[in-house]
C-alpha cells in the first residue's frame, strides 16, 4: 500500500469517527428534547424540564412527599407550617405563603408549581417564569387530591408512584371503613375545628370530613346534612347553634391552647350534647392534617379516626 493510500485511509476513518460522534451528540440532544415536555396548564403552555429536581410547590408539599420528593422550601405563614409533614420536612427551609420573589430566587427551583391562578399573588406570574418554568393547576384539579397527585406524577415522571399511592389509599380506606362499620353500625360523627375563639363545623366535603364520610362511610348527623356545601360556605358557627348537633361521636380538631376550646368545654351547650354525655369526644391535639387535603394527611386522619372509633 502506498503512503498516499494509507494516509487517505486514515483521513477517511477519522472523518467517520467524527461523524459518528456528531450523530451520537445529536441523538442525545434529540432524546433530551423528547423528554422535556410541553403541556397545557391554567395559563397556557409550559415546558416541563425532564431533569427537574428542585420542585417548589407551595401548599402542595403533601403530594410531593407522597411521591418521594423533597422540595427546596416549604410553605409557611410566619412560623406556621404543615405540622403533620415535619417528620419528612423538618430540615427544609420555609418560604412565605405568597412566594416573595427574593425567597423564590434563593430556593433555586428547577420548576415552580402553583395550585391555581388565584394563588399567584400580585400578578407576578411573568416574574416567576423568569426564575423557572412555572406550571399552574386549574383550581378544580388541585382541589381534588387524587387528580392533583396524578398530574404531579405525570409532570415529574412519577406516574407509577402516583398510581400506587392512590391504590394503596383506596384499599386502606375500604378496609378500615368496614372495620368502623362493624364497630359503629349507623352511629354518626361530626368534626368541630376551633381556631382562636371561632368554631367551624365541617361540611361533608370539607378536609377530614371527606375522609370521614366519603372514604370511610361514617354516617352523617342531620345537622351536617343540612349545611351548605363546602364550595359555597366557610363560615364559623355560633356556640348556641351547636345545640342542634345530634352526633353520636365528636372529633375536636384544635390545638390545646386555643381560647375557644376552654370556652366550649365550659358551656352548658357543650355539656348537653349527646356525644359529650356519652363520653364519645376525641381531641386531635395536632389538627394540621385534619385541615389539609392530600394522601399523607388523609392517611393520618384515617389512622386517628379508626383508633378513636374502634377503641374498647
Amino acid at each position: 500500500m502506498t503512503r498516499a493510500k494509507l494516509f487517505s485511509g486514515i483521513i477517511l476513518c477519522f472523518a467517520l469517527f467524527l461523524s459518528a460522534c456528531g450523530n451520537g451528540e445529536s441523538q442525545s440532544n434529540d432524546t433530551k428534547k423528547e423528554q422535556d415536555r410541553t403541556v397545557t396548564d391554567a395559563m397556557g403552555e409550559v415546558t416541563i424540564p425532564a431533569d427537574a429536581k428542585r420542585i417548589l410547590a407551595p401548599n402542595m408539599e403533601d403530594s410531593l412527599v407522597a411521591l418521594g420528593i423533597t422540595p427546596p422550601a416549604q410553605w409557611a405563614i410566619g412560623t406556621t407550617v404543615h405540622d403533620y409533614l415535619q417528620p419528612q420536612l423538618k430540615d427544609v427551609p420555609t418560604i412565605e405563603w405568597d412566594l416573595p420573589l427574593e425567597q423564590t430566587i434563593k430556593a433555586k427551583p428547577d420548576l415552580i408549581i402553583f395550585g391555581s391562578p388565584g394563588s399567584i399573588q400580585n400578578g407576578k406570574y411573568e416574574e416567576y417564569k423568569k426564575i423557572a418554568p412555572t406550571y399552574v393547576f386549574k383550581e378544580e384539579e388541585s382541589a381534588d387530591w387524587r387528580k392533583q397527585l396524578q398530574i404531579m406524577g405525570e409532570l415529574l415522571g412519577k406516574e407509577k408512584e402516583a398510581k400506587s399511592v392512590k391504590e394503596d389509599y383506596n384499599a386502606k380506606a375500604k378496609e378500615q371503613g368496614a372495620k368502623i362499620k362493624a364497630a359503629l353500625g349507623d352511629e354518626t360523627a361530626a368534626i368541630i375545628w376551633i381556631i382562636g375563639k371561632q368554631y367551624y363545623l365541617f361540611e361533608n366535603t370539607r378536609f377530614a370530613a371527606n375522609v370521614l364520610y366519603t372514604d370511610l362511610g361514617v354516617a352523617q348527623p342531620d345537622m351536617i346534612k343540612g349545611l351548605p356545601k363546602a364550595e359555597a360556605a366557610w363560615n364559623p358557627i355560633s356556640l348556641e347553634a351547636l345545640t342542634d348537633l345530634d352526633a353520636d361521636h365528636i372529633f375536636l380538631a384544635s390545638l390545646p391552647n386555643e381560647p375557644g376550646l376552654a370556652s366550649l368545654k365550659d358551656s352548658s351547650v357543650w355539656k348537653g350534647l349527646p356525644a359529650v354525655k356519652a363520653g364519645k369526644v376525641y381531641e386531635m391535639k395536632d389538627p394540621s392534617n385534619w385541615t389539609s387535603n392530600g394522601p399523607v394527611a388523609n392517611n393520618l386522619t384515617i389512622d386517628q379516626i379508626v383508633s378513636s372509633l374502634t377503641k374498647k
